[in-house]
């Protein structure tokens, strides 16, 4: 149990306290404010020291072992994954060169070639053999064109033109 005396030591020191953060409170606020301006006067935003304490946390997280050891590994495996695809790419052209040279290949182009022929033929064009693929099937591409638009019949007056 406390005296009355102690109690009343106890207020006036309550009461000194108090008026001390107050007072601390007071100085602060002076403080926070005499820190805008001059903030202002320099020309910091808010969102410049944003801006500045982003970059010192991305600076400072980079510098972390974890974050080097992370990208040492991505980058690695990135390497990795670019030498799989080049190689990849290489077997498939590869595949598609062999592919071109096998007698299967090679008998699908003669056949293309003889249908090409006999549609030239047909169509009344100059009877043409050999050539290459690609010369096969530009004519094919030619000739089909020309079928397809003899097929088709023009206006003859102006009166059709219209319609």
């Amino acid at each position: 149990m406390m005296s009355e005396e102690e109690k009343e030591e106890l207020k006036i020191e309550l009461a000194k306290l108090e008026d001390e953060i107050s007072t601390l409170r007071q100085v602060l606020a002076a403080k926070e404010k005499h820190l805008v301006e001059v903030k202002q006067k320099l020309g910091i935003s808010l969102m410049n020291e944003l801006k500045q304490n982003f970059s010192k946390s991305w600076h400072d997280m980079q510098t972390t072992s974890a974050y080097k050891k992370t990208h040492e590994t991505l980058s690695h495996a990135g390497q990795k994954a670019t030498a799989a695809i080049s190689n990849v790419g290489t077997a498939i052209s590869k595949k598609f060169g062999d592919m071109r040279n096998s007698p299967t290949f090679k008998s699908f182009e003669e056949k293309v070639e003889t249908t090409v022929t006999s549609l030239k033929t047909k169509v009344g064009g100059t009877s043409h053999t050999g050539g290459s693929f690609e010369e096969v099937l530009s004519s094919t591409a030619h000739a089909s064109a020309q079928s397809s638009l003899a097929g088709t019949r023009l206006p003859e007056s102006e009166e059709e033109l219209q319609c």
